[in-house]
């Protein structure tokens, strides 16, 4: 779990050396809003909103990915202080909904 605060520095820190075909997934700390990660390319992800709205966007890239991720934190996680962050290894996007975590 990370604070709210320093989380756009953390997250892109790990997103820079996420292997190709890798997912890294942010959630709410109760569980129920999550942005997935999915390094498609050296320098483009894809990027699955999955909360307050659903939303899919492709090879973003670096650049333009803090932007990108300022919006989605002050959307997803207005209140949050701590998010959750989870490397998934090696996954399929559409597939992680069900893949094992920590259960309360």
């Amino acid at each position: 779990m990370i604070d709210k605060n320093s989380a756009i520095p953390t997250i892109l820190e790990r997103l820079t050396k996420l292997p190709q075909g890798h997912c890294l997934e942010i959630r709410t700390y109760k569980r129920n809003r999550r942005v997935l990660f999915h390094r498609v390319a050296d320098n483009a992800w894809n990027i699955h909103q999955d909360g307050f709205t659903k939303d899919f966007f492709e090879n973003i890239a670096l650049e333009k990915l803090r932007k990108l991720l300022q919006g989605l934190l002050r959307k997803e996680f207005p209140r949050s202080t701590k998010i959750r962050l989870y490397a998934l290894g090696p996954c399929d996007p559409e597939d992680t909904s069900t893949q094992e975590r920590k259960v309360l």
